[in-house]
């Protein structure tokens, strides 16, 4: 049966063909949400007619072998989660960060956990809680007796992969803190600016159902992600196979490295390689231009997501194992890219749009370039 996310907390949906377009009751949050007339397409590599004149040639590459070792070592942990896991690779590979929005409790720390182990890199947890300073996650200068000085100790912003979990409940300082280090790959403690170690990668969790006690991201902080996700929960089979899976121990415990950030560093090098061809990169600007000019929209897509959207599209093309992106990657890329950017006039809510159905509507208008 086809799938759609709730338009409220983002949890899957799944329902017969005969209710698509329809607004039924979410299981999860009990809000209505309004049925896709179609179901999400999953990740693959897309399936081109050879007679068209930008039909393309699926060429591995080191980058289409490290990603393939990567979701594969993942999957041994997160199961039946293969979309999630490869829209964060290309996220990760464009040197950008994650947004993940979901119900507690669907391995949101373990995909961050399994990532760090998998490319050998350092992992740190943050716990965003209302009380949390920014010295707490960025470190401080302590006094040290011995040498009777101030030392700096690094906080747990200091790793490669950082997961700051309900960062929704961290006050606006403290998410200013992650602002500068996700922007500016720096951190300013004491009056001193210490860069961080390539490569940094920030995952950030919040609940979209409980909203007590939380402060939202701001729309510049929200800009900052590259890709908002959801996991979902599992299917019947995959809870299962999970069950059987954890029974006498975690596989996180067992999984073992197959990548190094060396490799990490020279994969994300390449992803900029990608050729981008004029053609496609006008058509790509002119759905981010079309989002400011659309009569349902107050916010548009600011220019950072043009790159964004361009970054990612590259990185989604190299993993597939081609050389040149195409129309079709920017439009399978633009509701994970841009959703998350673009603010609904109010009168839009009411009368129950919503933001994928912009875009769908934008993707329909533009007219895709002849190649």
């Amino acid at each position: 049966m086809p799938r759609c996310p709730c338009q409220h907390c983002g949890q899957q949906i799944e329902y017969p063909d005969e209710l698509a377009g329809s607004t039924v009751d979410c299981p999860t949050c009990t809000r209505q949400t309004r049925l896709s007339t179609g179901a999400r397409p999953t990740i693959k590599v897309p399936v081109f007619n050879p007679t068209r004149p930008w039909a393309r040639e699926q060429r591995p590459s080191p980058v289409t072998a490290l990603a393939g070792r990567i979701i594969d070592n993942i999957e041994k942990v997160l199961i039946g989660k293969r979309e999630p896991i490869q829209f964060t690779l290309v996220a990760l590979l464009s040197e950008g960060h994650v947004l993940l929005e979901d119900v507690p409790g669907v391995a949101k720390t373990m995909l961050a956990r399994a990532l760090a182990q998998s490319i050998d890199c350092s992992f740190k947890r943050i716990q965003c809680t209302p009380d949390l300073l920014p010295n707490d996650i960025t470190g401080a200068s302590i006094f040290n007796p011995q040498s009777t000085n101030f030392e700096f100790r690094p906080g747990p912003l200091f790793a490669h992969v950082v997961l700051a979990d309900e960062i929704n409940r961290a006050t606006p300082r403290t998410q200013s803190a992650l602002l500068e280090a996700m922007a500016e790959r720096q951190v300013s403690a004491d009056g001193k600016v210490y860069p961080l170690e390539a490569p940094f990668f920030l995952m950030a969790t919040q609940n979209p159902i409980d909203h007590e006690g939380t402060f939202p991201l701001p729309e510049a902080q929200m800009d900052r992600f590259l890709l908002r996700l959801s996991l979902g929960y599992p299917q019947l089979a995959e809870e299962l196979s999970l069950l059987q899976r954890v029974q006498l121990s975690h596989p996180i415990d067992d999984l073992k490295a197959v990548a190094t950030p060396a490799e990490l560093l020279e994969a994300q090098a390449a992803i900029r390689r990608t050729t981008v061809d004029p053609k496609v990169m006008e058509y790509l600007v002119r759905i981010v231009q079309a989002t400011r000019e659309h009569a349902a929209v107050r916010l548009g897509a600011s220019p950072r997501a043009s790159i964004a959207l361009l970054r990612a599209a590259q990185a989604f093309a190299a993993i597939q194992g081609f050389d040149f992106v195409l129309p079709d990657d920017i439009k399978f890329l633009v509701p994970p890219v841009l959703a998350h950017r673009l603010i609904l006039r109010p009168e839009s809510r009411l009368r129950k749009l919503t933001v994928n159905e912009v875009l769908q509507g934008i993707l329909n208008q533009v007219d895709v370039p002849s190649l």
